[in-house]
């Protein structure tokens, strides 16, 4: 992990504390990292002789950023992309464009929806990229980082991640603070 996203990462925990938010996150982002891909697979281009889609291309530098910021990170996000990617394509070759926006404007609604909230509801403050546009790359890299710390991985981002979360419903509903573990 370098320090650029250490200090990224450290950060925008900030705006994720909430599991909950965390998990209305894992759902958001899939759902529009879908519905960004799909339309673009029904867009062929050739380069020096090979045969992709718009989708692949824009994604690419994204996924390469990924892997420099964390190189196992960076390597399960490519695998979930791989899955995505084969599903859009396959959506992309079985429909008609209309069909295919017709399935992925509600998927955009849906995830911003999930994304919106987890932060207003579960969160209680504005999304990590409202204040720092650079955050919408990072939720990927947040949402696999707790996958790996879910499974007793990666000590080094339990240490930067797994700080004592606000929970301010408990807070309200208890009438104090929660203590701190």
């Amino acid at each position: 992990m370098n320090a650029f996203f250490k200090h990224q990462l450290a950060d925008y925990v900030e705006y994720h504390r909430n599991p909950w938010n965390g998990a209305m996150h894992v759902f958001g982002i899939l759902t529009l990292f879908f519905a960004a891909i799909l339309p673009l697979n029904l867009i062929p281009v050739e380069i020096l002789g090979v045969h992709t889609t718009l989708a692949l291309i824009l994604a690419l530098p994204v996924l390469i950023y990924w892997l420099l910021l964390d190189v196992a990170l960076g390597v399960v996000i490519l695998g979930f992309a791989v899955i995505l990617f084969t599903a859009a394509a396959f959506v992309a070759h079985h429909a008609s464009t209309a069909m295919v926006w017709s399935i992925t404007l509600p998927l955009i609604v849906l995830g911003i929806t999930f994304q919106v909230v987890g932060h207003r509801v579960f969160e209680q403050r504005q999304p990590a990229l409202v204040d720092n546009p650079s955050h919408l790359l990072l939720g990927p890299m947040f949402v696999t980082a707790k996958l790996f710390i879910a499974f007793g991985l990666r000590r080094d981002l339990a240490a930067i991640i797994q700080t004592a979360p606000r929970q301010p419903f408990a807070e309200e509903r208890q009438g104090g603070p929660l203590p701190r573990s």
